[in-house]
């Protein structure tokens, strides 16, 4: 009996303890926390998120080369949507049924109850007819967000572009992006999307059952807002890019100029080039794929994926690393009889019979066969066997930025190609090899391959006397303008100050002094130092490059100008640099028009099939890219390996 009693008063002490947690747990739901509340209201609310608007990209001098533009996404949440008429609807945001009976099949695909995108980036235009009659159409509702406007529509390889996310960048993000997100794919906007994108907010609005917004739910409370993203200063020069690819136009090849003493590139050339513009909008799929298969390859970016044999201006290199061997001076002699004699019968012919010729003179008047003695003299007597000097001299060379990425902040960048020993010796099945098998490296041939950047970073080096800071195109971040610390350290290239004079005073003949192989290319009260470069190209016309830094003393500017299938360096890469050159350091031109009107009017492109049509941005007509001409071109730049 107790044993009963017992049992009861468990019993019911159990449910008096269940009745007091509901009683808590109900004060709690009702008095204190507003969760069931918000849940409640889910009906009436809509979450919105708050797209930043994306930091602008500025130039040197802080004039816009990025900006944002409104646009609105339509948006649909398929259960809430009534009988309407789809062709007024259509007619009103520019589309026909085809596509909305598709939009609005994938939309319901992806959730009846959930809002989804029906049609990405009606224009300020569009939006505004639209929202009149918005209230006609139940379910749909508009998302305001911000594009990419370009508008000087310059610097398309550099700026880069921005693309929806896709479902690998969402699963990689931690959460941070969402279907219908944007983000940087290629460029400075990739290589900064953390800073650039900003920081998304919500609004919760209320609205009726007309589905129009009726104000803030709570007056805000919930709400976020969304933070702007950082504003980049580049170190791009504007008026300088916006000259580098006018002067490109119907050319194929690179424009790659450095301020020396900070490493900031100052303008960034791929050829053939397109309108940055093309890739925003509601036509950019259409304008991406005409692009993508266009055989210029105008996406290609040619300044740091392009590999070119370096041609005579890799004797600069061997002029400076022969020096600092102790192998050659400025008072070392060799004799051309018109060719330099390797090996058994072998034969490397030069431009000139130069008689006896001088370090000074080799690199004025180019004299392949100066460099076939010193790159023997590097290989073949440097007290070690051959395959142990050429490893010392590829080390020499590879502390130039020769053969690795500079770190460029750009995606993408290519390494070139500086062989190693063990290529040869697989080559050659023997390591008992010297320098007549690898001759053409005396006079930048063979298998060597070296970006533009990779060039214009050579001539920063030279007007540096032996250092030079990083490459890169971002010089200031934010309000504080931020530079990145990997771009403030001073890189030596091991060679010392005093081994420069003699080789700067021959680059400087080569632009200064009547028999220079660059003269036509002189500037007035300016005295720039230079080096022509013509590289063998087993695929067509030889290659046009020239290199150069200005001025003489205190440089301001490093360049490199790379121009495909246009034959002598002098004839089209220096005059191409020499007013690039020109309009940096005094702000105009002084060369009669007729200078600039031949390289503006040359056509230096080879014949291929036509090229795709590009729609461009907000309307169905069709535009040329910035190079397209009567002759279109498929090139791939050529790499010697």
């Amino acid at each position: 009996m107790n044993s009963f009693f017992a049992r009861k008063y468990v019993v019911q002490g159990i449910f008096i303890a269940i009745a007091i947690i509901l009683l808590i747990r109900l004060f709690y739901i009702q008095v204190i926390s507003d969760e069931y509340m918000l849940s409640a209201e889910n009906n009436v609310i809509r979450r919105l998120p708050v797209y930043p608007a994306r930091g602008v990209i500025l130039d040197r001098k802080e004039r816009i080369l990025v900006q944002n533009e409104p646009v609105y996404d339509l948006m649909v949440i398929p259960r809430e949507v009534k009988p309407f008429d789809t062709v007024e609807f259509c007619k009103l945001i520019g589309i026909d049924k085809v596509r909305f009976d598709r939009q609005f099949k994938k939309a319901r695909s992806y959730s009846p109850y959930k809002a989804s995108i029906l049609e990405k980036q009606l224009s300020v235009q569009i939006y505004a007819s639209f929202q009149e009659r918005l209230s006609d159409f139940p379910g749909f509702f508009v998302q305001a967000r911000t594009v990419r406007r370009y508008p000087d529509s310059i610097g398309a390889h550099f700026l880069g572009y921005i693309g929806e996310v896709n479902q690998n960048a969402i699963d990689k993000s931690s959460g941070f992006y969402n279907l219908g997100d944007y983000l940087g794919i290629t460029g400075v906007e990739k290589s900064y999307e953390d800073l650039l994108r900003g920081q998304r907010g919500v609004q919760n609005l209320m609205v009726d059952a007309l589905n129009r917004p009726k104000g803030h739910y709570a007056d805000g409370k919930y709400d976020t807002v969304a933070v702007s993203g950082e504003h980049m200063i580049s170190s791009l020069d504007k008026e300088l890019q916006r000259l580098g690819e006018k002067l490109m136009i119907n050319k194929i090849g690179s424009i790659v100029a450095i301020e020396p003493a900070t490493g900031e590139i100052l303008s960034f050339v791929s050829s053939p080039g397109y309108d940055p513009n093309l890739m925003v909008g509601r036509q950019r799929g259409n304008n991406y794929m005409a692009l993508l298969n266009d055989t210029y390859k105008p996406m290609f970016v040619r300044p740091i994926q392009a590999e070119y044999p370096p041609g005579s201006i890799f004797k600069v290199v061997n002029a400076l690393v022969a020096q600092q061997f102790g192998l050659i001076n400025d008072k070392t002699f060799f004799f051309c009889p018109g060719g330099y004699r390797y090996g058994r019968r072998g034969w490397m012919g030069c431009t000139h019979v130069h008689g006896s010729i001088d370090l000074r003179g080799s690199i004025r008047e180019s004299c392949n066969t100066y460099y076939g003695y010193t790159y023997s003299k590097m290989i073949d007597h440097a007290g070690m066997r051959p395959v142990n000097a050429y490893k010392r001299w590829r080390n020499a060379v590879a502390a130039f930025g020769i053969g690795s990425p500079l770190e460029i902040d750009l995606p993408g960048e290519r390494k070139g190609l500086l062989p190693t020993d063990e290529l040869y010796t697989k080559r050659f099945r023997s390591d008992k090899w010297g320098s007549s098998y690898t001759i053409s490296l005396s006079i930048g041939q063979g298998e060597l391959g070296i970006t533009p950047l990779q060039m214009a970073n050579v001539m920063a080096i030279v007007a540096n006397r032996g250092f030079f800071y990083k490459p890169h195109l971002i010089k200031g971040i934010g309000d504080k303008k931020v530079v990145k610390e990997e771009f403030t350290v001073k890189n030596t290239a091991g060679i010392d100050s005093k081994y420069f004079e003699v080789v700067i005073q021959g680059m400087s003949d080569v632009v200064n002094q009547g028999w220079g192989t660059a003269y036509y290319s002189k500037i007035e009260n300016i005295e720039m130092c230079g080096k022509t470069g013509t590289v063998q190209n087993p695929h067509g016309e030889d290659h046009s490059v020239f290199v150069a830094f200005a001025p003489r003393n205190n440089p301001k500017i490093a360049i490199a100008v790379v121009v495909e299938n246009a034959g002598f360096g002098a004839t089209w890469s220096a005059p191409i640099a020499s007013l690039m050159v020109e309009k940096y350091l005094t702000d105009s031109i002084s060369r009669p028009g007729s200078y600039m009107e031949r390289l503006l009017e040359a056509n230096l492109l080879p014949r291929v099939a036509a090229k795709p049509k590009v729609i461009k941005k907000g309307t169905p007509d069709t535009v040329k890219t910035k190079n397209q001409s009567k002759k279109p071109l498929a090139v791939t730049p050529t790499t010697t390996r």
